[in-house]
């Protein structure tokens, strides 16, 4: 069972937009999700929370499902901010959502500072987080909501490390970047997901 998804769609449903590729465009491909504020999109794009929200609501409307994405900075971590800033994340881009439409959606966390640097967050820190996460979606919604919530881990997860961060109880998987584009790695990461 496999299912394709895209990178990015546009914050509005149609119009004028030139280069920008629609979530119908996106969902006319077959595909069934969407990744929607990727760190990169964020930092080198400028989208702020508010787009990420629109972007999400239109996804939804369209019919994909949005893997959305959240993390801090090095310098937000190291502040020890890094729970705020996730809290904002939410709050602003996720949490306007009814429950209906937030039960479709996934949760990726991807520490930017482990994001293709090779370091990698422990797997106390990403269970930290991802519990963190859980939390506050039982806190918007409620438990039942939280509990199905998938939750995933992105950010230099590859063979070595992949085993001990899905062993977590609230990492339900991984968004897997460079290692995806080397088979062996991948397949492997895969397996250690299915084993947990």
């Amino acid at each position: 069972p496999v299912s394709v998804a895209a990178q990015n769609c546009a914050a509005e449903k149609a119009g004028a937009f030139t280069g920008e590729v629609s979530a119908e465009m996106v969902i006319s491909t077959g595909a069934k999700y969407v990744i929607i504020g990727h760190s990169e999109r964020r930092t080198l794009f400028g989208e702020q929370d508010a787009i990420l929200a629109q972007k999400t609501r239109i996804a939804l409307e369209t019919g994909l499902m949005p893997i959305f994405c959240v993390g801090e900075l090095l310098a937000e971590r190291n502040k020890k901010n890094h729970f705020q800033v996730i809290q904002h994340q939410l709050s602003v881009g996720l949490f306007i959502l009814p429950e209906s439409l937030f039960k479709r959606v996934v949760i990726a966390y991807e520490p930017v500072w482990a994001i293709g640097t090779g370091v990698t967050a422990t797997p106390y820190q990403a269970q930290e987080m991802h519990q963190f996460i859980r939390t506050l979606v039982g806190k918007k919604y409620n438990s039942s909501v939280a509990d199905t919530t998938t939750l995933l881990y992105g950010g230099s997860c590859k063979p070595l490390n992949a085993v001990e961060l899905f062993a977590n109880q609230d990492v339900d998987g991984g968004l897997i970047g460079g290692a995806s584009l080397k088979a062996d790695d991948f397949i492997a990461i895969v397996m250690a997901n299915i084993n947990n």
